[in-house]
């Protein structure tokens, strides 16, 4: 059985990430491939211990926050229940809701994102994404999107970081992609134009694939 590939959805909040994924594993399911579908953090432990702190319940330091999210990435890639690597191996087509992209972008509010990167290196050493798409979206826009769930903001749900964490994901693009295919695609446009662009590139690894 051929190894299946590992493709990641990236963007500031409310861009529509969950959307696409969705509609993506619709897509390779409808092909008749295996799917599985993950996100970051992780629903383990240590990824819930994350999500109490995004949600302002706990307070640690950036450098720790920053450590767990490596800590997680890593079980999550490799823990033997459901980790990444045992999926693809199996075939699966495995779609993931944020990836070290992420804490590149994050982090790097606080943090040199160099420092991020370095930190993140082992688990880049373990699983390389196959495909990243990067929904690009502005902050005015992603900061409506936002208010409008009427939910508590979580820890970066500002204006002022969404700008900063976008600019810094171009930064980690042009400047840490390690030659990793990395698309980027309008979010602004209608979620079927959308989707479009995505399966244009999609479908070019599944070719690859299947031949």
């Amino acid at each position: 059985m051929p190894r299946g590939k590992f493709i990641v959805f990236e963007g500031i909040d409310g861009s529509g990430k969950s959307t696409q994924l969705d509609l993506l594993k619709s897509h390779l399911k409808h092909l008749g491939l295996n799917v599985y579908v993950t996100t970051e953090p992780s629903s383990r432990e240590i990824g819930q211990l994350i999500r109490r702190i995004l949600k302002k319940e706990i307070i640690v330091s950036e450098e720790t926050l920053a450590a767990l999210f490596v800590a997680d990435r890593l079980d999550h890639i490799q823990n033997e229940d459901d980790g990444m690597l045992q999926y693809l191996e199996e075939g699966y087509y495995v779609l993931s809701d944020r990836y070290y992209w992420s804490s590149f972008a994050y982090h790097g509010l606080h943090i040199p994102i160099n420092k991020v990167v370095e930190m993140n290196d082992i688990c880049h050493q373990l699983l390389k994404p196959d495909l990243t798409v990067y929904l690009d979206l502005s902050a005015e826009e992603s900061m409506n999107r936002i208010l409008k769930r009427n939910e508590q903001l979580e820890k970066f749900e500002k204006l002022e970081f969404l700008q900063k964490i976008r600019q810094n994901y171009f930064i980690a693009f042009d400047q840490f992609n390690q030659e990793l295919p990395i698309k980027i695609i309008d979010a602004n446009q209608p979620i079927d134009n959308c989707f479009g662009e995505i399966m244009t590139h999609v479908n070019a690894l599944v070719q690859n694939v299947t031949v």
